[in-house]
């Protein structure tokens, strides 16, 4: 177990390091879980890497990647290449969006698309595949028929990240990969190599991005410091306040769900987390200056009553806790 030197600030050692043995070995004795890093105050308290490929080695961090997205609408808001979450996508979607397709597919914003409440039928699970295997996937997606009114019901799909995605793409002229290595990725010094494209190009949003654990805990502690890194301004501390706020539910745990981040009430503290399949974390408890970052076995489901449970159960139950008695 070696505490790594990966934040602009010295590691912990001795009281931090004894603290978390028992959450660590708990850790070591989960064969899905591959690494695991908790960081405190801008310090990486412990990190290891119990199997698997390395701290520094990009991995595919599943729909982790949603929240990286999230982060890119903010900015490119910022920048004004987006008006804001009330924005409608249809009419930078050009000629994807279909002849046939619900009326309503014109109502969906940015921010439907962000909260997962676009109406959509959903693209995840079992349906993912079969979605992922056409030849058009924005096409295909707004073909399927609307199972909700726009801003309603949660609706989890990964079909929707991507099209933002391309939406994003064509707002800002770039595609997504330089939009993610110039605006997230290089600020923060974070290698993000390039990932899956559907047949048109575009860079698949919401899934399949590739990121190092220090990487992961990088981007967390971003958010948590609400926005900084290093002394550069990565988002803003109101588009944070916005991606954090409750917008719906989720079916699955009943924990809330804003823009890209899930929010959770562990041991009587706030929790924000972005989550993967397969057991892609990062945690973050605000009032703790708290930061886990979690990797797992992308090619094995993680369930509540599976792995994500375990997952889940390991933050709460030893690694708050452990943090919570430190001075």
């Amino acid at each position: 177990m070696v505490a790594m030197v990966s934040l602009p600030c010295a590691p912990a050692f001795g009281q931090s390091s004894a603290a978390l043995t028992p959450a660590f070995d708990a850790a070591r004795g989960i064969s899905q879980l591959n690494a695991m890093i908790v960081a405190r105050r801008g310090e990486i308290l412990e990190a290891e890497a119990f199997r698997g490929p390395t701290l520094e080695s990009p991995v595919n961090v599943k729909s982790v990647s949603k929240a990286l997205i999230s982060a890119l609408t903010g900015i490119a808001i910022q920048r004004g290449e987006l008006s804001g979450v009330n924005e409608l996508v249809a009419p930078l979607l050009s000629r994807s969006v279909p002849r046939r397709a619900d009326k309503r597919v014109r109502n969906i914003t940015v921010g439907h698309m962000l909260s997962m409440r676009s109406g959509l039928q959903e693209v995840s699970g079992a349906a993912y595949g079969e979605w992922a295997g056409t030849t058009h996937w924005i096409y295909e997606a707004l073909s399927k028929p609307m199972v909700a009114d726009p801003g309603t019901e949660m609706l989890y799909s990964t079909a929707s990240y991507h099209i933002l995605g391309a939406v994003l793409s064509a707002a800002a002229g770039q595609d997504l990969h330089t939009l993610a290595r110039e605006r997230l990725g290089d600020p923060m010094g974070v290698h993000l190599p390039p990932w899956t494209q559907d047949p048109q190009g575009n860079y698949l949003g919401g899934n399949d991005m590739r990121v190092s654990p220090l990487g992961m805990i990088r981007f967390g502690e971003t958010y948590r410091r609400g926005g900084d890194w290093d002394g550069k301004r990565i988002v803003t501390r109101d588009w944070i306040e916005q991606s954090w706020k409750v917008r719906t539910h989720s079916v699955e745990t009943s924990h809330g769900y804003g823009y890209g981040w899930f929010l959770w009430q562990a041991g009587g503290h706030h929790v924000i987390y972005a989550r993967g399949y397969g057991g892609q974390m990062i945690y973050i408890v605000p009032d703790l200056d708290l930061t886990v970052a979690i990797t797992s076995n992308p090619g094995l489901p993680a369930t509540l009553d599976g792995h994500l449970g375990v997952l889940n159960r390991l933050f709460a139950e030893k690694i708050v806790p452990a943090v919570e008695a430190l001075a």
